[in-house]
């Protein structure tokens, strides 16, 4: 196990993850972008939100690969299947506590059901799972981060 086979896999695997979550974007089968989602928290220019969130996703799948890792040191072992273990655990996670019940309470620009009448999100909220984003969001994000953790666990292993 290696540090920095924890960072390079957590760099391919936001690749490959960012890859899935975009094509399945593409392909229809889910509304949800999540750079789009980031960066609007930080911008309301959607064109610059665009940008800033594939930055920032860059930095949370390298920071999650750390967290990763740390649980692999912690339990003494790692590989590809204990990463999508952990894959499976970070999309639930994420899919229900995360965007669903954090998200809207700190992120700005994101309707919520205490939104006033007044006013204008730029972003629908998740809901649970992230289905109000299609009924396959769920699903895509599931093996999207199955992928992301199978890497990050393969390349911890074979960093030695």
């Amino acid at each position: 196990m290696s540090i920095g086979g924890a960072l390079a896999g957590g760099f391919v695997g936001t690749l490959v993850l960012t890859t899935i979550l975009s094509a399945a974007s593409e392909l229809r089968l889910t509304r949800m972008d999540l750079p789009f989602l980031l960066g609007t928290a930080f911008t309301a220019n959607r064109l610059r939100a665009k940008a800033l969130g594939f930055a920032l996703h860059f930095v949370a799948g390298l920071m999650f690969a750390l967290v990763y890792y740390a649980v692999f040191v912690a339990i003494g072992e790692s590989g590809w299947w204990l990463g999508a273990i952990l894959g499976l655990v970070h999309a639930l996670f994420a899919s229900t506590a995360l965007v669903n019940l954090l998200l809207p309470l700190v992120h700005p620009r994101m309707g919520s059901p205490l939104t006033g009448a007044n006013s204008t999100a730029l972003l629908e909220p998740p809901g649970f799972l992230m289905l109000n984003y299609g009924l396959q969001t769920p699903l895509v994000t599931i093996v999207a981060h199955i992928a992301f953790g199978a890497i990050v666990g393969g390349f911890t292993q074979l960093g030695g």
